[in-house]
């Protein structure tokens, strides 16, 4: 049976979103052909109809997260002006349903640390990636009359991807809640911002 392109785009993006999810949760190294097709729902045969290499499905995979927390950025941002929509952002970001549900949400602290042991096209896929979502944070501070806004977009970044970070590897979940919260607190009166309302 012969399906047409519209078909094959939507079969890809199935094996892409699968192949985000267990990027995310078990890092690019972990994740297996045959386990990303079987949890897209196809078999392991139709792999090369979209991908010719498991590396190119990684690089593509980690363009697909990037895409998907750009949408999340713009749905935070939904008929908010920039204050409160970067606000719910960070609030989101900040968040314990967001650090219990590492194959979901950002990229950047999922990956960070397997980034530079994958080849240039992932790491390419990410720098891309990370980029735009720096570059939509400093527009947003630079709106909301902030100096130097792309240093000050890239210092938190850092401190999301960073306090993210930490808060999944810290085995006491009531530090880990104290340490999301003292981020909310103290970027919320860093960036003049309601973030813990």
């Amino acid at each position: 049976m012969r399906y047409d392109c519209d078909h094959k785009l939507q079969t890809r993006q199935r094996v892409l979103r699968a192949a985000a999810r267990a990027i995310r949760s078990d890092g690019p190294t972990r994740v297996g052909v045959a386990g990303v097709m079987r949890e897209a729902g196809l078999t392991h045969g139709g792999f090369y109809a979209h991908f010719q290499s498991k590396d190119e499905l990684i690089a593509a995979a980690i363009t697909q997260m990037f895409e998907d927390s750009i949408a999340h950025w713009h749905r935070a941002h939904d008929g908010k002006g920039d204050a409160d929509g970067l606000a719910a952002y960070l609030r989101v970001y900040l968040s314990a349903a967001h650090r219990d549900a590492p194959g979901h949400g950002c990229p950047i602290a999922a990956l960070s640390g397997e980034i530079p042991r994958l080849d240039v096209a992932a790491r390419d896929a990410f720098s891309a990636g990370s980029r735009r979502l720096q570059d939509a944070l400093a527009a947003s501070l630079e709106r909301l009359g902030h100096d130097d806004a792309p240093a000050l977009a890239a210092s938190v970044l850092a401190e999301l991807v960073g306090t993210l970070a930490m808060t999944r590897c810290e085995s006491d979940r009531a530090r880990s809640d104290a340490l999301l919260a003292s981020s909310r607190r103290q970027l919320g009166q860093r960036l003049n911002l309601e973030i813990d309302a």
